[in-house]
């Protein structure tokens, strides 16, 4: 029973990109980040992946569903912009698997301010880049709440 809150690796400026931003992809700093993420999760029994539609967060797992044998399972309560209640339904309904989802800043950031505010979390968390918030025990009352570094983040 854990819950794997990823925030997307690096993709670039988004004023930069001229494109669809659901399109945006990784920059090669990004592709190194989620390289080094699946080599971080190797060993982590997983049940499922689920990640944002948006192009950043499909390839941000990609490598770790590949390795795992998994599909990479887009959900639309984990793309930019959710409601708390649509990520609040989707962390109850995984609770008791092990599954890793990867989002965004405001999703991620929502899910973890929830955590600070019922007294999981020491201080109000940052949702950097490619870190793993490793949430174990269930939803809404995890056991134990961990930050696991972002790769390369030394």
């Amino acid at each position: 029973m854990t819950l794997l809150l990823v925030r997307h690796a690096d993709a670039g400026d988004r004023a930069a990109w001229t494109g669809d931003d659901l399109e945006r992809p990784l920059s090669a700093t990004g592709r190194q980040q989620s390289a080094a993420l699946a080599s971080l999760h190797a060993d982590r029994p997983l049940d499922a992946i689920l990640s944002s539609p948006a192009r950043r967060c499909l390839d941000t797992v990609a490598p770790l569903a590949e390795a795992h044998g998994l599909p990479v399972e887009p959900a639309d309560a984990l793309a930019e912009g959710a409601s708390f209640q649509e990520i609040d339904r989707l962390l109850t309904r995984f609770a008791a698997t092990e599954v890793l989802l990867c989002s965004h800043a405001d999703v991620i950031g929502a899910a973890l301010t929830a955590l600070w505010r019922r007294g999981h979390l020491p201080e109000r968390p940052n949702a950097r880049k490619v870190a793993t918030w490793v949430v174990e025990g269930g939803w809404p009352d995890p056991s134990r709440v961990e930050l696991v570094a972002p790769p390369g983040a030394g």
